[in-house]
């Protein structure tokens, strides 16, 4: 059990940072300071407490990343509740499911998204955010209450609300705070609940490695109601004293690179996805030229020109970041050569959902290439079910502080996921030298070819998607052959005006182009060509599964 109790870090970090900024919106006039925070988490416990609203209680948030989806979340876990936040890009049947399954008492939802859900399935009192507003009640006392919370907050705190009136409930390490839904869909559906110590377990760690300081910024732009997002672009961030910039518009690489100019982060957290968009958007459209594909083949002429590219995405990425730290899926392994080679400060880290997230990290000055980190000291440990675990892959399975509870009402999928020993099955591929990890593949995603040799797609797909007019693909077995699905770089064809059939002779160059790069049993008999984008789980991984 971590030593130092979760719910006391925002306690005293927030009446030690009472004057300093915490939260601001991106392009909108909202920003908090720390007390300001502390004063809006205590209008809503008046409000959980008037509501008779228990500690163990589940509270839901559907909502995109805002400062009162921040503000709901800190005040239902320093109340004692429980959050339940539902990703926004779920359907609604999917959100609809998840409210009902986790036993929410409340929702508190955007109201354009609530407006699309069946209301004759939700008979919770509905409040909106981000005004905290009653949107929908069949109770009139719960009217009542919310109509009359800033004459009950007045009256609790006749002398004005201070630093010394901040006094959470006492929640044990122990305790579940959050349950995080790695699937919306009904009969897919797992609440991983995430307790108090598995948070814990991560911020005191990322503490440890110094990897933001008290009035420093950060950019949160990764979906909070994702544990990854969460727990570092927020509640590390709030932990440590930061101000936290929420991004609230779509991520895409320019909008980003517009915000990062603006804020100017001292880190950023990001997932290979968005990584991998810049790197093609803004670096290979430059060293491709064929001006520059000699000019780096000089010895003499390459660094000086390395350098130049790492200091124009170092700018362009605001200029005042030590570290990016990526995490959430593999990086593609092209991408990850690139930035090692030019000496740009990122590293690449490990977790899944069941971790809260962290499983291994190392900072950027000893990060080795395609290894994901080593295995948290103190607070995790690994294994690999394998003969030879440092040459021949076998599944990561882990134990440690931060290792969820269990599935919620699933105990079937919770002893399915756990070892008769009490280790974590991550469902992971890799070999482990030292305390390092390395990740070859999903146990589920592995195909076997024709003459047994086991096939990695992840591998194929890194290397096909940094092909010209790929936007990204999905690499199947079909009967023994591997088919490589592609959803084309639509907004690339539009700005080169290649037609369809173009695109369908310049697939077939990519593959003989990818075919000459890997082994023989990795070649792929065909390309073919999707209309839309693959479906995928909230870290923006794709449901193979769909595709199989």
């Amino acid at each position: 059990m971590i030593e130092q109790n979760f719910i006391k870090i925002y306690e005293y970090g927030f009446k030690n940072n009472w004057d300093l900024p915490a939260l601001t919106d991106y392009k909108v006039n909202t920003s908090y300071t720390y007390g300001e925070l502390a004063r809006e988490i205590a209008k809503l416990h008046i409000l959980f407490s008037e509501l008779k609203i228990q500690q163990g209680d589940k509270i839901a948030l559907i909502g995109k990343n805002h400062s009162s989806w921040s503000i709901l979340f800190m005040a239902t876990i320093t109340y004692g509740a429980v959050i339940v936040p539902i990703l926004h890009e779920f359907n609604n049947e999917s959100m609809e499911h998840l409210i009902e399954h986790s036993d929410s008492k409340l929702l508190f939802i955007n109201e354009p998204i609530w407006e699309k859900l069946n209301k004759d399935n939700i008979n919770i009192p509905i409040f909106d955010i981000p005004t905290f507003n009653l949107i929908n009640s069949n109770n009139n006392h719960v009217n009542k209450i919310t109509d009359s919370i800033d004459i009950l907050f007045s009256k609790k705190y006749p002398n004005g609300f201070t630093k010394d009136d901040i006094k959470y409930n006492y929640v044990d390490n122990d305790e579940v705070v959050c349950i995080n839904y790695t699937s919306g869909t009904t009969g897919f559906s797992k609440g991983v609940m995430i307790t108090a110590n598995n948070f814990a377990g991560n911020i005191i760690y990322a503490d440890k490695l110094n990897l933001l300081f008290r009035g420093e910024r950060t950019l949160a732009f990764l979906p909070m109601a994702h544990v990854y997002g969460c727990a570092f672009d927020f509640l590390y961030a709030l932990s440590a004293g930061v101000h936290i910039t929420l991004l609230g518009v779509a991520p895409t690489p320019q909008n980003l690179i517009n915000a990062f100019k603006e804020v100017k982060p001292n880190i950023i957290i990001t997932v290979p996805l968005i990584f991998e968009k810049i790197y093609k958007k803004k670096i290979l459209p430059v060293i491709n030229q064929p001006v520059m594909k000699f000019v780096l083949k000089i010895g003499v002429l390459n660094k000086p020109i390395l350098n130049k590219l790492k200091k124009s995405l170092i700018n362009s990425l605001g200029g005042n970041f030590r570290e990016v730290v990526i995490g959430g899926a593999a990086l593609n392994a092209e991408v990850e050569a690139f930035f090692y080679k030019i000496g740009f400060p990122f590293s690449v880290g490990y977790g899944m959902t069941e971790c809260a997230p962290l499983i291994a990290f190392d900072k950027h000055s000893n990060f080795v290439p395609t290894s994901c980190g080593s295995v948290l000291e103190d607070i995790m440990e690994a294994r690999i079910k394998s003969p030879d675990p440092e040459n021949i892959a076998g599944e990561i399975q882990v134990r440690g502080e931060n290792v969820m509870k269990g599935y919620y009402k699933n105990k079937e999928a919770t002893e399915d996921t756990f070892t008769p020993d009490g280790w974590l099955k991550t469902g992971d591929l890799g070999i482990m030298k030292g305390r390092r990890l390395f990740i070859k593949g999903r146990i589920k995603t592995m195909l076997l070819s024709a003459n047994g040799q086991n096939i990695y797609p992840e591998e194929i797909e890194s290397r096909l998607n940094n092909l010209p007019y790929i936007s990204e693909c999905v690499v199947i077995l079909r009967e023994f052959r591997l088919v490589a699905l592609v959803y084309p770089d639509k907004e690339a064809m539009r700005s080169d005006n290649i037609s369809y059939e173009q695109l369908v002779n310049i697939m077939e160059t990519n593959k003989g182009i990818l075919n000459k790069s890997v082994a023989l049993y990795e070649r792929l008999s065909a390309i073919e060509l999707v209309e839309n984008e693959f479906e995928k789980t909230p870290k923006k991984s794709i449901k193979r599964f769909l595709y199989q």
